[in-house]
């Protein structure tokens, strides 16, 4: 007992306690890595990547992939929507039909005007003039709101009421 009383015995159970605190320390950081290791293998994956800063690589190479894929798909689809939208604008937008009597013999106004216009108010008006014994089919083209023939007022009166809404809308 004495040799622990000593200066040398002081000083080696100094290092003893030192020793066993630091083995302890040790002790608690391997379990701690071992947590870490263990929660790096989730994120990792077994892809085979060693650390963190090659599975961000990857990722970010990924993310770039996908970025660029979709531009691709916005730049596609924004051709698409432009040459719908081309169509479109030649389609039937416009139209109204207008019935009359055209020779004022009470025939149930069986003569009608079809005005049938697209978004720049382009088209055509159908005019079926109607009698007992006969039917007539005139057409006549409407270029911007304009007819290249003039119009009977029966067709000028589809025309007008086949854009009312347009002029509405403005």
């Amino acid at each position: 007992m004495t040799d622990l009383t000593s200066t040398q015995g002081i000083v080696a159970l100094a290092a003893a306690g030192t020793a066993g605190v630091a083995l302890i320390f040790s002790l608690v950081l391997a379990v701690k890595l071992r947590r870490l290791r263990r929660a790096q293998r989730m994120v990792l994956g077994n892809a085979g990547e060693r650390d963190l800063v090659d599975q961000a690589a990857r990722l970010e190479m990924g993310f770039a992939d996908l970025r660029e894929w979709v531009e691709e798909t916005l730049e596609r689809t924004a051709m698409r929507m432009e040459t719908v939208e081309q169509r479109l604008d030649g389609c039937v937008t416009y139209r109204a039909l207008v019935r009359y009597d055209a020779y004022n013999e009470l025939s149930g106004h069986q003569s009608s005007s079809l005005a049938l216009l697209d978004s720049h108010r382009s088209g055509v008006v159908l005019s079926s003039i109607v009698h007992r014994d006969q039917a007539r089919l005139y057409v006549k083209q409407i270029i911007h709101g304009e007819a290249e023939i003039e119009l009977s007022p029966e067709e000028r009166e589809a025309v007008e009421s086949a854009l009312a809404p347009a002029r509405q809308a403005a």
